[in-house]
């Protein structure tokens, strides 16, 4: 795996960090956690997202270590996985657009932080699976920063989960979050063409 220069490690922070910050949906994910906490003191709201934090970080990180190694062994290419992954992301982004109410699951409240809140709800499947794609473009380093920065900012909103939903309303966050969904989907789009176009190059040369 190639890591980038110098020069250009700011630039693939920022090509890694957007994705990525699109598949979390932080704004989405603001009304599930207030439902999934509500009652509960402050105290235990912050070691409940510290536990999300902690366990998103630590899945994303071992799904890239073993996704990798395991590509490599069933010899799966890069433009494989970019149309698989791209109609992944698309299907996830499409389905939360025609789904707006996701149900909340049964939880058990000594481990809500772990599961759900961390896995699935902030590590989820667009997360997984567009980290796997970044690796294939830039280095797991860069990818692994950005996936910790977006998990950074995501405990921050959940600090600050009370005041940014009455900022925004019930409403607000939805169209916001939908908006973030279409967004998935256009990126999930770019991917399928990019491998695709990939796959025919690949073809061209053998």
């Amino acid at each position: 795996m190639s890591f980038p220069v110098k020069g250009s490690v700011m630039s693939s922070f920022w090509l890694c960090f957007v994705p990525l910050f699109v598949a979390v949906d932080a704004i989405g994910l603001l009304p599930l956690f207030l439902s999934l906490t509500e009652g509960m003191e402050k105290k235990r709201i912050r070691k409940i997202i510290l536990q999300s934090m902690i366990t998103a970080l630590a899945v994303a990180l071992i799904f890239i270590a073993v996704g990798t190694g395991i590509f490599r062994l069933l010899n799966i290419s890069v433009a494989d996985f970019m149309i698989a992954g791209g109609t992944l992301l698309f299907v996830i982004s499409v389905r939360d657009i025609l789904f707006a109410d996701k149900k909340l699951p049964d939880v058990d409240l000594d481990s809500v932080g772990a599961v759900p809140i961390g896995v699935p709800l902030i590590t989820g499947p667009a997360v997984l699976t567009t980290s796997l794609l970044l690796i294939n473009q830039h280095s797991v380093v860069v990818t692994s920063l950005a996936i910790a920065a977006n998990i950074l900012i995501v405990g921050g909103m959940f600090l600050l989960a009370p005041l940014i939903h009455r900022l925004l309303g019930k409403t607000g966050a939805k169209a916001l979050s939908k908006i973030i969904s279409l967004l998935l989907a256009a990126i999930g789009v770019m991917i399928v063409r990019k491998g695709i176009a990939m796959f025919i190059a690949e073809g061209m040369q053998c």
